[in-house]
Formats: structure tokens, C-alpha cells, sequence
């Protein structure tokens, strides 16, 4: 058992992009440009360098604040963004076009909002198997020779999606939901993209909230009385020592598939707790054990 006191960094599968355990998920962030900054730094500065949004977020704010924070730092931090859903004209709404003309268009504004030349990693914001899939690679192909992007990747939960996308392109990743009570990458998916080479973002570690103390309800299948064991399963792990988001998101990281867990972070009591996490031991093989014992792991009814 390794017992770090900074953070962890994993090569994301076969690309180049080293980066941090815990990943800083961006979405949260509210609209203060110079608060945002400050935080977005104390993360670098404690070893968090991997840092994802997305041109849907707040109408493209959310790029534009990750921008400001790191203009003129460019060149010390790994930058995630999304594309494929477009706002509509009069911002009621988006629509899903993952066309190659469209992200083509989009990518030049998701660079003017960041305030870069590239993009570490471009990722597909959804999908189904109807897209145009080849259209789609043939942009980010195109974006990777032009130098626009380093690597690409998709964001699904799709098995059938993920499938295709692993036949047929060169993608870095896969960012998808996972934690104990949605174990459904389990099945096929962690395996297959372990097997290729291809590195797994996982977002949801903590099954909104309900892992680390929220009340339980019920969740993708799961009754509400399901839930409360999983919760108290982890609390039992952690004991009296560890919080038990710790413990949630240690098992999102213990697959090997898995190159980071990306955390929603809003606070600097968010951003300690998601540091404090990056700085304690894996779980142990008997802790996963119990953890696993828990609940019949769920399973994709749909998109298989």
C-alpha cells in the first residue's frame, strides 16, 4: 500500500497528457472571474493540473473564466473542453450537431474564450449510435494536424457508442459517470478501454451526494433502502478517520482503467477535501471486496 503525501499523476491512456489523479471539474464555478482565479491557482499550486469545462457550460462562461485564470500559465496546465451541443439563436435551448463543420466553427470560439492556441484534449459532448460518427473524427483529425487540439476524446456512457468510437478513431479517452452505486462501466467498458489503451475520466464519484452524506433517494434502479446501504458500506470504510467522499471517490480510482476522477469543485472547503483525497492510500483489495459486496452491480439496459 503506497501512502503519498502529494498528489498522484497518470499518463491519460496512450497520449502524452500527464496529469493529476483528481481532476478539477469546472462546471460549478459561479460567475466571479477573479474569485474563480484564485481558486482555480490554489489548485495548481497544490499539485491539481488537469482542468476540464465545456462550451455548453453558462453559455460559454465557464471557458471564459478558466481563460482569464490562466492566461499567461498557459504552459502549466492540462485544458479539457466539450463540444457538440449548440445554443440556439435565442438562447432557449441547444441542440445536439456533432457535425464536422460545426465543431470545426466551434472550436475557434472555445480557443478565443480560453484565451489559447490549443486545446489539450477535445471532447465529444454526448452522442448517439445515429451521429455521424466519421464526420466527427475526420474533425477532430483535422483540429489534432492543425495543431488547434493535442488529443481527443468522448464523453459517454454509451457502450455502443464507445464501441464505435474504439473501432474507428484515435481518441485519448473517455470521460464517463462511475462510482459504487453506477457500476455499470464495470461490465465491458473499463475492461475494453483498459485493454486499448484508452484512458477513462470519471465524473459522478459521488453519485450526487448521495456517497458522502446527502439523504437517499432513489438512484439509476436502486431503491432508496439500496442506497442507504451503499452509503453506510462506504461510511464503514471510512471509519471514524477518513470522510466518506474519500472512500467514494478511492473507489472510482482503484480501477486501473480510470487515469482521474474528475470532482466538481466551487469552494476552497471542495478544493481541500478533493486535495485531502488525492493525498491518502488506495483502498485495499479487501476494502474494494466489501465495498463490491454491498449491491448487485447495476447493468446498461439500454445502448448495449
Amino acid at each position: 500500500m503506497h501512502n503519498p503525501t502529494t498528489m498522484n499523476y497518470n499518463l491519460l491512456g496512450k497520449s502524452d497528457l500527464r496529469i493529476s489523479e483528481i481532476a478539477f471539474g469546472c462546471m460549478s464555478l459561479g460567475s466571479d472571474h477573479t474569485a474563480n482565479a484564485k481558486l482555480l491557482h490554489r489548485a495548481l499550486e497544490q499539485g491539481i493540473n488537469f482542468f476540464d469545462t465545456a462550451d455548453l457550460y453558462d453559455k460559454g462562461t465557464n471557458e471564459e473564466t478558466v481563460g482569464k485564470a490562466f492566461a499567461g500559465m498557459r504552459e502549466r496546465v492540462i485544458i479539457a473542453t466539450k463540444v457538440g451541443n449548440q445554443w440556439r439563436p435565442d438562447g432557449s435551448g441547444w441542440d445536439w450537431n456533432p457535425t464536422k463543420s460545426y465543431i470545426l466553427q466551434a472550436v475557434e470560439e472555445s480557443l478565443r474564450r480560453l484565451q489559447t492556441d490549443y486545446i489539450d484534449l477535445y471532447q465529444l459532448h454526448g452522442g448517439t449510435i445515429d451521429d455521424p460518427i466519421d464526420q466527427t473524427i475526420e474533425a477532430f483529425e483535422l483540429l489534432k494536424q492543425q495543431g488547434k487540439i493535442r488529443h481527443y476524446g468522448i464523453s459517454s456512457i454509451r457502450p455502443n457508442v464507445i464501441r464505435e468510437y474504439v473501432k474507428r478513431s484515435n481518441i485519448a479517452s473517455v470521460m464517463l459517470q462511475y462510482s459504487l452505486l453506477d457500476r455499470r462501466p464495470e461490465e465491458e467498458v473499463l475492461d475494453l478501454l483498459q485493454s486499448q489503451g484508452i484512458g477513462v475520466l470519471a465524473r459522478g464519484s459521488l453519485a450526487q451526494g448521495l456517497l458522502a452524506g446527502k439523504p437517499a433517494k432513489p438512484y439509476l434502479g436502486y431503491t432508496l433502502e439500496e442506497v442507504q446501504q451503499a452509503a453506510e458500506a462506504i461510511q464503514s470504510v471510512a471509519g471514524s478517520e477518513r470522510p466518506a467522499a474519500e472512500v467514494a471517490v478511492r473507489y472510482t480510482l482503484h480501477q486501473p482503467a480510470v487515469s482521474a476522477a474528475v470532482l466538481g469543485i466551487r469552494t476552497y472547503e471542495q478544493l481541500d477535501e478533493a486535495l485531502q483525497t488525492g493525498k491518502v492510500a488506495s483502498l485495499t483489495t479487501e476494502e474494494i471486496k466489501a465495498l463490491q459486496q454491498t449491491l448487485q452491480a447495476n447493468r446498461y439496459e439500454q445502448h448495449r
